[in-house]
């Protein structure tokens, strides 16, 4: 009976074993079939996993909340880097760490792909917004000669290491930027797997459309709001501006680390006082002293103006996407534009 026992017990352990062995395989196997995939900012993992479907897992190098502009990657975060076969980035200048990454990477088989810099950005309309701040600097901020801007700006880039370039780098929030950014991964996706081009076409169709949907629902709130300006912890959405016709009063620069002067800040507050605006739209992963006090002087009320360039635990938790973060970011603009 004992050595019955015994056999069946050896029986069960090789059983075991080989079935470990067998799921490893199939895991394997799996991996093979999947792309591993990094992305910094959400929407662009978002695209890649809407377009690649089960041929990929996709990950973000960012954290839950982590401010874009700031984020430094761990050195775990750089070997997950390594062992991927794509990396997507926005480039524009957004990611300071992209820089030394490739150069850590150089030698490593994961391709490198700045999928902001295929856009066809408008250089006209760059030329405008540049216009129209110039401006908003003789009516609301310190007036500064032309050189001694230019020097302000290269000494906070050289110092805070985040020099966006020629462009915002917020791309992403332009429905129709959005769309090129989607196309950009399609290409490379397919590049990378082209038995699988035909799915990839299908589900960058899919999602083109959504976003020209998104794109005519924030034509229509845009147009038809009572006022056009909101008040913003930081300038994001200047693509809005260009876009829809809207104008943001932002309180810190492109980058969170560009903070107002002291007669820049007073002038924005006397504005938000005159023009009787109600909110201040902070973001999620940007938590603003300015903001909260120049909330405070107004006597306006915040609401949330998701910038989608990182989810929160909250986010997460809610399984919130980027069209559901966009949706709530158009109910937020209807808010703030009518009350």
């Amino acid at each position: 009976m004992k050595k019955t026992a015994f056999i069946l017990s050896i029986f069960m352990v090789i059983a075991v074993f080989l079935s470990g062995c067998a799921q490893e395989r199939a895991d394997q196997k799996k991996n093979e079939e999947q792309l591993q995939v990094y992305t910094t900012v959400y929407p662009l993992q978002f695209f890649a996993q809407q377009i690649g479907g089960e041929y990929v897992n996709v990950e973000t190098i960012y954290p839950p909340g982590a401010d874009e502009h700031t984020f430094e990657p761990s050195q775990k975060d750089m070997m997950a880097l390594a062992d991927s076969d794509l990396f997507f980035y926005i480039g524009l200048g957004l990611e300071g760490f992209v820089d030394k990454a490739n150069k850590t990477l150089k030698n490593e088989d994961v391709k490198m792909v700045p999928v902001g810099e295929s856009l066809h950005l408008d250089e006209a309309a760059h030329e405008d917004e540049v216009h129209t701040e110039d401006s908003s600097t003789e009516e609301g901020h310190d007036e500064k000669t032309h050189d001694e801007e230019e020097h302000a700006d290269e000494e906070h880039s050289e110092e805070d290491g985040h020099n966006h370039g020629d462009f915002d780098p917020h791309v992403w929030l332009d429905p129709i930027y959005a769309n090129e950014l989607a196309l950009a991964i399609k290409e490379q996706l397919s590049e990378q797997m082209p038995e699988h081009k035909d799915t990839f076409e299908q589900n960058y169709t899919e999602l083109t459309a959504q976003l020209k949907d998104l794109d005519k629902e924030f034509s229509k709130v845009i147009g038809s709001a009572k006022r056009k300006e909101i008040l913003v912890s930081h300038s994001a959405f200047s693509y809005w501006e260009e876009r829809y016709g809207i104008q943001q009063i932002s309180i810190s620069g492109q980058s969170t680390t560009n903070e107002p002067s002291q007669k820049e800040l007073q002038k924005l507050i006397t504005h938000a006082k005159d023009e009787k605006i109600k909110y201040v739209l902070n973001e999620q992963n940007f938590n603003s002293k300015l903001a909260k006090m120049v909330q405070e002087e107004i006597g306006a009320k915040s609401l949330t103006l998701h910038n989608l360039s990182v989810l929160t635990d909250d986010d997460l938790k809610n399984n919130e996407t980027y069209f559901t973060l966009m949706d709530k970011n158009i109910a937020t603009l209807g808010k703030a534009l009518n009350e």
